[in-house]
């Protein structure tokens, strides 16, 4: 997203080549300056705390959604479709700043984001939930880009602008630590719709801060949309993830349905490349993707998030299900696989900046990912909750570890003027990867769940206990037979040991991925480059 390329939100001349752009005169009445970037700072913080919030807040909730509305089949889009709608939104977002204004576009992304919570928090049925699930990913696509992009409209100082995201960047652990303990608690002392209605108090403080705080800047050139690439591009995604989903559950691998969602997938990717290339502002600007550490670190974040939002949808249904435990432990107990997470990211943030390596911690972060999803696999029906938490925190550090490298490397391998196209692909990759990962390991759940019910049961009673397990939640399911209640859990946690070896197979593959890296890049300061390669901007890497 060019940072030059955005026209006024107001009727103003365009300033002269060269110059940049001024914010328009205050008007009467406005916040004083330290107040109005006070209120900026709220607004951006907000945003993105509604966006990654409403990644993980439902994982806890789930279980009981399901036993309200229904349709355990759907339990994974009701993750999968805000991903996706978030993932192929985030570069037209961009494109609408650069056009109508950031301020403008951030404002509206938040509106949508609130339309698509209240009509969640009301939805009847599955179906309706996911499809006012995708409602809202249509708008936390422009959360994620104008938290990022308004920074610097709110501060022009670059000093500034590192404490701003600074302070953008340590709440986004914060949602998604404290997200599942939230859901849970909505869910068990008041009610699962509150994951939604919550949003709209907060989202009304921070169109209101927006409004207040951030100004609106004029630029000068006009930014052109790429509608083609955007169409294919969602295309593509969306193809790829119904395949992931269905393929060998819903319909056999060699069904017409599959056969034909494989060739618009490759169809819509092969246009997709050919378009980017000849379209004056791509929507994938094909020079990014020059950088072999580049394309690795997008692989590499895309396969981990995968296996990330994967286990974290499904282990509070394991928990709840079969360790009997409540929404709100359940969201504790998912808090020593954050705080993993948390851990490594800080910790390898500063191993780069000293070091420069980059190819050992992602290869440590990818072989200890796979150890600890490896652990998983031992957890059973007589686990206890204390121990599967903390067997979650080695995972949890693996993971971290290299979706922050993978982070430094994006920046340190963009030009001054792709920084911000290159953190809105990081995010695209990371929000594919997880959309896919919850698809196709959510099916394999699925799939090993009904094999285990069928072999302990019987095919009739275990049809019969599936289409019950529609409408169970928890504390229903304790009401079943013990015969039915044993072989439900057995169920479960065969699923989850199907789930987590698929993520562990997908973190081998980062391993692999992560040895093709060059060993080093350059660190800010240093002077060094030891690849030969011209070293990314060195505030791109010191304000991780």
């Amino acid at each position: 997203m060019s940072e030059d390329s955005r026209t006024s939100e107001f009727d103003a001349t365009p300033p002269p080549r060269g110059e940049p752009a001024e914010a328009p005169p205050a008007p009467p009445g406005a916040p004083e300056e330290g107040s109005r970037v006070g209120f900026g700072v709220l607004a951006l913080v907000l945003g993105i705390t509604l966006a990654v919030l409403d990644q993980v807040i439902v994982g806890t909730a789930l279980p009981t959604m399901v036993g309200e509305l229904g349709a355990l089949s759907l339990l994974p889009w009701v993750v999968t479709a805000y991903g996706l709608a978030t993932a192929v939104t985030t570069p037209l977002w961009g494109k609408f700043g650069d056009l109508y204004g950031r301020r403008r576009t951030f404002m509206g992304a938040i509106a949508i984001f609130l339309v698509g919570s209240m009509a969640a928090g009301l939805a009847q049925n599955m179906t309706q939930l996911v499809g006012f699930r995708t409602l809202q990913g249509l708008g936390a696509g422009g959360l994620f880009v104008g938290a990022f992009g308004l920074v610097g409209d709110l501060v022009r100082d670059p000093a500034g602008r590192i404490k701003v995201q600074s302070v953008i960047g340590a709440v986004i652990p914060v949602a998604l630590v404290g997200g599942p303990l939230l859901g849970g608690v909505l869910t068990e002392h008041a009610d699962w719709r509150w994951a939604f209605y919550l949003n709209v108090p907060v989202g009304a403080v921070a169109l209101a801060a927006t409004a207040l705080g951030v100004p609106a800047v004029a630029r000068g050139a006009k930014a052109r949309i790429d509608h083609v690439g955007a169409v294919l591009l969602t295309v593509a995604v969306v193809a790829v993830t119904l395949l992931a989903g269905w393929a060998g559950t819903r319909y056999a691998w060699g069904s017409w349905q599959i056969v034909t969602l494989a060739v618009v997938a490759a169809a819509a990717l092969a246009a997709l490349v050919r378009v980017e290339r000849r379209v004056v502002e791509p929507i994938l600007p094909p020079r990014l993707f020059r950088s072999r550490d580049f394309n690795l670190a997008q692989v590499l974040g895309l396969l981990l998030a995968a296996g990330q939002l994967a286990v974290m949808v499904h282990l509070p249904l394991y928990l709840q299900t079969v360790q009997g435990v409540s929404p709100t432990i359940s969201g504790l107990l998912l808090l020593p696989f954050m705080g993993g997470m948390i851990t490594a990211q800080l910790l390898a943030a500063r191993l780069v900046l000293r070091s420069g390596r980059i190819r050992l911690p992602a290869l440590a972060g990818s072989a200890t990912a796979t150890a600890g999803l490896a652990l998983l696999t031992f957890l059973d029906t007589g686990t206890g909750a204390a121990l599967a938490a903390f067997v979650c925190v080695v995972a949890g550090f693996g993971i971290g570890l290299v979706l922050q490298i993978t982070l430094v490397i994006t920046f340190g391998s963009a030009e001054e003027r792709d920084i911000g196209v290159a953190s809105g692909l990081l995010n695209l990759f990371r929000a594919v990867g997880g959309s896919l990962g919850v698809a196709l390991l959510g099916s394999v759940y699925t799939a090993v769940s009904e094999h285990t019910l069928t072999e302990r049961l019987g095919a009739k009673e275990a049809r019969a206990l599936a289409a019950s397990s529609q409408h169970l939640d928890p504390e229903a399911l304790r009401q079943l037979p013990d015969t039915a209640l044993t072989a439900f859990r057995e169920a479960a946690v065969d699923g989850l040991h199907g789930l987590v070896l698929g993520a562990c197979a997908l973190a081998a593959i980062g391993c692999a991925v992560a040895w093709l890296l060059r060993p080093r890049v350059p660190v800010p300061g240093d002077g060094a480059d030891p690849a030969g390669a011209a070293s990314g901007p060195a505030t791109s890497v010191e304000s991780i």
